[in-house]
Protein backbone atom coordinates (compact mmCIF):
# COMPACT_ATOMS: atom_id res chain seq x y z
CA UNK A 1 0.00 0.00 0.00
CA UNK A 2 0.93 3.49 -1.05
CA UNK A 3 0.15 6.64 1.06
CA UNK A 4 0.08 10.20 -0.17
CA UNK A 5 -1.07 13.46 0.92
CA UNK A 6 -4.04 15.32 -0.58
CA UNK A 7 -5.15 18.56 0.68
CA UNK A 8 -8.63 20.36 -0.30
CA UNK A 9 -7.24 23.83 -0.89
CA UNK A 10 -9.23 27.03 0.65
CA UNK A 11 -11.37 27.45 -2.56
CA UNK A 12 -12.97 24.42 -3.27
CA UNK A 13 -13.24 24.15 0.79
CA UNK A 14 -15.21 27.16 1.01
CA UNK A 15 -17.45 26.50 -1.72
CA UNK A 16 -18.59 23.29 0.30
CA UNK A 17 -16.87 21.09 -2.52
CA UNK A 18 -14.83 18.59 0.54
CA UNK A 19 -17.55 16.20 0.44
CA UNK A 20 -17.50 15.75 -3.42
CA UNK A 21 -13.98 15.59 -3.63
CA UNK A 22 -13.73 13.09 -0.87
CA UNK A 23 -16.64 11.18 -2.30
CA UNK A 24 -14.22 10.34 -5.44
CA UNK A 25 -11.61 9.44 -3.63
CA UNK A 26 -13.34 6.65 -1.78
CA UNK A 27 -15.31 5.67 -5.04
CA UNK A 28 -11.84 4.86 -6.49
CA UNK A 29 -10.73 2.59 -3.81
CA UNK A 30 -8.86 4.85 -1.48
CA UNK A 31 -8.90 4.50 2.11
CA UNK A 32 -8.57 7.30 4.14
CA UNK A 33 -6.06 6.91 7.04
CA UNK A 34 -5.72 10.55 8.78
CA UNK A 35 -7.69 13.75 8.29
CA UNK A 36 -7.94 17.47 9.86
CA UNK A 37 -9.07 20.85 9.53
CA UNK A 38 -5.93 23.38 9.25
CA UNK A 39 -6.07 27.18 8.93
CA UNK A 40 -2.02 27.58 7.78
CA UNK A 41 -0.33 30.93 8.21
CA UNK A 42 2.09 32.52 5.86
CA UNK A 43 4.93 30.89 7.25
CA UNK A 44 3.76 27.42 7.52
CA UNK A 45 2.45 27.82 3.99
CA UNK A 46 6.11 28.86 2.88
CA UNK A 47 7.24 25.76 4.74
CA UNK A 48 4.86 23.27 3.17
CA UNK A 49 6.06 25.08 -0.42
CA UNK A 50 9.10 25.13 -0.07
CA UNK A 51 10.04 23.58 -3.09
CA UNK A 52 9.05 26.60 -5.22
CA UNK A 53 10.82 29.43 -3.27
CA UNK A 54 12.14 31.52 -5.69
CA UNK A 55 9.54 30.55 -8.91
CA UNK A 56 7.53 33.36 -9.59
CA UNK A 57 4.17 32.10 -7.94
CA UNK A 58 5.58 31.30 -5.11
CA UNK A 59 4.34 34.13 -2.94
CA UNK A 60 0.62 34.12 -4.27
CA UNK A 61 0.61 30.51 -3.57
CA UNK A 62 1.96 30.57 -0.18
CA UNK A 63 -0.34 33.66 0.56
CA UNK A 64 -3.81 31.59 -1.47
CA UNK A 65 -2.96 28.65 0.95
CA UNK A 66 -3.13 30.67 4.32
CA UNK A 67 -5.80 32.48 2.87
CA UNK A 68 -8.51 30.24 4.46
CA UNK A 69 -9.51 26.83 6.02
CA UNK A 70 -8.06 24.00 4.24
CA UNK A 71 -8.47 20.04 4.59
CA UNK A 72 -5.78 17.66 4.61
CA UNK A 73 -6.24 13.90 4.32
CA UNK A 74 -3.80 10.95 3.99
CA UNK A 75 -5.06 8.23 1.82
CA UNK A 76 -3.79 4.71 0.61
CA UNK A 77 -4.17 2.03 -1.65
CA UNK A 78 -1.97 0.23 -4.89
CA UNK A 79 -0.38 3.09 -7.08
CA UNK A 80 -1.86 5.84 -4.20
CA UNK A 81 0.78 8.68 -6.07
CA UNK A 82 0.07 8.34 -9.83
CA UNK A 83 -3.54 7.38 -9.60
CA UNK A 84 -4.56 10.24 -7.14
CA UNK A 85 -2.55 12.77 -9.48
CA UNK A 86 -4.60 10.87 -12.35
CA UNK A 87 -8.28 11.76 -10.98
CA UNK A 88 -7.18 15.13 -9.69
CA UNK A 89 -5.95 16.16 -13.31
CA UNK A 90 -3.74 19.07 -14.78
CA UNK A 91 -2.61 21.90 -12.61
CA UNK A 92 -4.36 24.28 -15.36
CA UNK A 93 -8.34 23.07 -15.00
CA UNK A 94 -8.49 24.07 -18.90
CA UNK A 95 -6.25 21.39 -19.70
CA UNK A 96 -7.73 18.87 -17.28
CA UNK A 97 -9.65 15.59 -18.77
CA UNK A 98 -13.56 15.46 -18.55
CA UNK A 99 -14.55 13.93 -14.73
CA UNK A 100 -11.04 15.07 -13.19
CA UNK A 101 -11.47 17.01 -9.54
CA UNK A 102 -9.71 19.97 -11.39
CA UNK A 103 -12.13 20.13 -14.28
CA UNK A 104 -15.08 20.03 -12.30
CA UNK A 105 -14.13 21.82 -9.08
CA UNK A 106 -10.61 24.41 -10.46
CA UNK A 107 -11.60 28.12 -10.88
CA UNK A 108 -7.58 28.49 -12.70
CA UNK A 109 -4.84 27.28 -12.73
CA UNK A 110 -3.82 29.31 -9.21
CA UNK A 111 -6.80 28.23 -7.37
CA UNK A 112 -7.02 24.87 -8.78
CA UNK A 113 -9.10 23.23 -5.69
CA UNK A 114 -6.54 20.51 -4.61
CA UNK A 115 -2.95 19.25 -3.90
CA UNK A 116 -1.84 16.04 -4.31
CA UNK A 117 2.05 14.31 -3.36
CA UNK A 118 3.77 14.20 -6.95
CA UNK A 119 6.58 11.84 -6.13
CA UNK A 120 7.34 8.96 -3.02
CA UNK A 121 9.88 11.56 -1.31
CA UNK A 122 7.53 14.37 -1.48
CA UNK A 123 4.31 12.12 0.01
CA UNK A 124 6.95 11.45 3.03
CA UNK A 125 7.51 14.98 3.50
CA UNK A 126 4.39 16.53 3.20
CA UNK A 127 2.61 14.21 5.40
Amino acid sequence: MERTLIIIKPDAFSKNYTGKIIDIFLENDFKIVACKIVRLNKKQAEAFYYVHKGKHFFNSLTDFMSSGTIFVMVVERENAISFAREIIGATDPKEAKEGTIRKLYAENKERNAIHGSDSPESAKFEI
